[in-house]
């Protein structure tokens, strides 16, 4: 039984040293907001400048440039429409950033628990000896007390360290999302403000209509063959 909470503790390590490192590894900043395209979108200041972005886009797959092209691709929408699926999108691409920290944060709580129940099976094994041999076979009494603090010990240091790295990376997935949040609304604020040319046509490279007059609904910026 004892061999068996050692192996659980390693295997229970082992995986959380492997999410650490892979989500470190995928939330990278540049990762996930690639500066080329925030820099793209900065400069995104007239119709023309739209092309380009989409590019740098395709070319930086990225959970930010998944939400641009998404805007790209819908801005002939109206804009409450357009927010409206870019938040659902965002919230998704958020959930993808998130996915793995449930692994460390079961760790966190199982860590514990696996040394506890190594603790317990030492104290039985402790009584059990003493209920058989008496106190006189110290050797027996002090193997025991050995299993006893080694898999509290370990278990709360792969604990510790899973909190940390948990706390960490949450708190990186928020400060990225804040990030993601606040490129996309100035590009769409910008982007249905005319991209500062005084276009009105959201991505169409066109005005539109006079107040008043109806006409025809103008095309999309990339219209779908």
């Amino acid at each position: 039984m004892d061999l068996l909470i050692y192996i659980l503790l390693g295997l229970t390590s082992v995986v959380g040293v492997a999410f650490v490192v892979e989500r470190a590894w995928m939330l990278r900043w540049n990762k996930v907001v690639p500066r080329d395209i925030a820099a793209a979108l900065e400069r995104c200041r007239s119709q023309n400048d739209l092309k380009g972005l989409r590019h740098v886009c395709e070319n930086h797959p990225s959970p930010l440039s998944r939400l641009v092209l998404l805007a790209l691709d819908r801005l002939d929408w109206p804009k409450v429409d357009t927010v409206d699926t870019l938040q659902t999108a965002a919230r998704h691409e958020i959930v993808r950033l998130e996915r793995g920290l449930v692994v460390l944060e079961i760790i966190v709580g199982i860590a514990p628990l696996l040394g506890l129940v190594g603790t317990i099976i030492g104290m039985i094994t402790v009584f059990s000896d003493i209920g058989h041999t008496g106190l006189n076979d110290a050797s027996k009494l002090a193997q025991g007390i050995s299993v006893i603090l080694q898999t509290t010990l370990i278990g709360l240091l792969i604990a510790i360290p899973a909190l940390i790295a948990w706390s960490y990376f949450a708190k990186k997935v928020e400060v990225l999302a804040v990030e993601m949040e606040a490129l996309c609304d100035d590009f769409i604020r910008r982007a249905y403000a005319g991209l500062g040319s005084g276009v009105s046509g959201l991505g169409t490279g066109v005005s539109g209509p006079e107040p008043g007059v109806t006409g025809p609904k103008p095309p999309a910026l990339n219209p779908k063959p």
